[in-house]
């Protein structure tokens, strides 16, 4: 039997992001009807979806990509492997490699070329339900090496977002009560595509993290949290825990929560989870490190940071990269692009250099840094780290968001304030009402009313003291974009738009 991982028999071909479209399941289809002895091997996005389905036909080291080919191509692709030829014609890139690569051959230009792949590294070139693929290393090495590195968690749903994890490790092995595990990958917004993309192309990593970290708290419980509307992520989810369950020490639980933005915020989700009626965050102390799931002692982490928990295993020297703050940081590049991309850069990069992983439509105007509440910014000559992000006011979630010249910065500002006051839980007064004041001090912009002092000590006021991470982030875009285009702010409030693309609201 063919493996399809490391060491699989030649020639193969991979056909990944198949499961995106109808097209990319007949392209599935078509090379596997056409296939006896090439092997055709279905695979999880690689995070360029512009490229979906995308197919990688090997043979003897060498790899040529196929970005959405029509079915015709594939069946004579195939039937030319068969033959004994490795085909090129029509091929975007042709990589030779090592033959036992376990990780997808990187082109030297192209969206690929982009940044670095070595959390993305399997996403797109192994099974990713196959289990011999991988080298799981949760009983080989004790997680608090990792933890005393200095990783930090990642994105919006980790309890331990852009801070170490190991304070949140110690404080659950140490707490009363049996710890526990939940993989946050409940997110509704759909900029952020970095998880996803890690739990369709490579779930094992993922799982390997999970286990690593159940080892370190001495315990077998563990919780995959995942929006309902997942359907079919969740199952294949489903297939890759049975898959690895004799190889794993911990085989977590799937849990659907509600398709809300809300049910992201970590605590949020531990009261998803729990089934509660009402999803809003806990406040805090206790944090859930001492007080999470039904009580228990919780270290809740987003997919991303299992990932990277488990190539810190696999590799020492990721772990020095860690603990030098050179550890590499996943982005979703999306906004006014043809097709989003996943990339992943390393610290001694640029956020500029995602523009080379997308084709904008138009001309760059600005960018949204950091999700739906991340921070307006006219340049991108800003380091993908903690500290180059906070400093430049822009948020960590993982996003950057193309925005073109047709965009105007008031109105952007003014919708994410309106979507805050829709979608905050209303636990706490700076969410529930300073969301509202927020909403129409913009709104008053256009009536001719700019306050900038007003805006700005409001914003001061919901960050400083908010509970939920929606009322303290959600001032962040309207005042970057206020630092950025105040000049437009200023047009608005004299009745007009410099885009020209508010002329229904002035």
């Amino acid at each position: 039997m063919n493996r399809t991982g490391e060491g699989l028999q030649s020639p193969t071909v991979r056909v990944s992001g198949a499961g995106r479209t109808e097209h990319g399941e007949r392209v599935l289809s078509t090379a596997r009807a056409a296939a006896d002895s090439v092997t055709v091997l279905r695979t999880g996005p690689t995070g360029i979806s512009e490229y979906d389905p995308l197919v990688l036909a090997t043979d003897a080291g060498r790899t040529v990509f196929f970005p959405a080919p029509e079915t015709p191509k594939v069946r004579d692709l195939v039937a030319a492997m068969e033959d004994g030829e490795l085909p090129t014609d029509g091929g975007a890139a042709v990589v030779e490699h090592d033959v036992e690569t376990t990780t997808l051959p990187v082109p030297t230009d192209g969206p690929f070329a982009v940044g670095e792949r070595r959390v993305l590294g399997p996403c797109g070139w192994v099974g990713p339900l196959d289990p011999t693929a991988y080298q799981f290393h949760s009983l080989d090495r004790d997680a608090g090496a990792i933890a005393d590195a200095g990783l930090v968690g990642r994105g919006r749903g980790d309890a331990t977002a852009d801070e170490p994890v190991a304070d949140a490790w110690r404080r659950a092995r140490e707490a009363d009560g049996d710890p526990v595990v939940v993989v946050n990958a409940n997110d509704a917004d759909d900029r952020q595509r970095a998880d996803q993309t890690l739990l369709a192309g490579s779930p094992m990593s993922v799982l390997d993290g999970v286990a690593a970290v159940a080892e370190y708290l001495d315990t077998t419980d563990a919780v995959i949290h995942l929006a309902e509307t997942d359907t079919e992520l969740r199952e294949r989810l489903r297939q890759a825990i049975a898959a690895a369950a004799d190889e794993l020490p911990v085989v977590p639980v799937l849990v659907a929560g509600p398709d809300e933005y809300r049910a992201g915020e970590p605590t949020a989700a531990l009261e998803a989870v729990e089934g509660a009626d009402r999803i809003e965050p806990r406040l805090q102390p206790p944090s859930p490190a001492e007080y999470g799931l039904y009580g228990r002692p919780t270290v809740i982490h987003t997919p991303r940071t299992f990932a990277h928990i488990h190539l810190a295993l696999s590799d020492p020297e990721e772990t020095n990269r860690s603990g030098s703050g050179s550890a590499t940081r996943l982005l979703t590049v999306t906004g006014d692009v043809t097709a989003p991309a996943t990339i992943e850069l390393g610290s001694d990069a640029h956020l500029s250099a995602v523009r080379n992983a997308v084709e904008l439509e138009g001309s760059f105007k600005m960018a949204c840094v950091g999700g739906v509440f991340g921070g307006v910014t006219r340049t991108l000559d800003i380091a993908p780290t903690v500290a180059g992000l906070t400093a430049a006011g822009l948020g960590t979630e993982g996003v950057v968001e193309l925005l073109n010249d047709e965009r105007c910065a008031v109105a952007t500002a003014g919708d994410r304030a309106r979507f805050a006051s829709e979608a905050n839980s209303g636990r706490c007064v700076p969410g529930r009402e300073g969301t509202v004041q927020l909403t129409e001090l913009l709104r008053a912009v256009y009536r001719g009313s700019f306050d900038r002092g007003k805006i700005r000590e409001l914003g001061r006021v919901m960050t400083q003291s908010s509970n939920c991470l929606i009322g303290a982030h959600a001032p962040r875009p309207v005042l970057t974009a206020m630092d950025e285009f105040e000049s437009s702010f200023e047009a608005h409030a004299d009745g007009r738009c410099p885009s020209g693309t508010c002329t229904d609201k002035l």
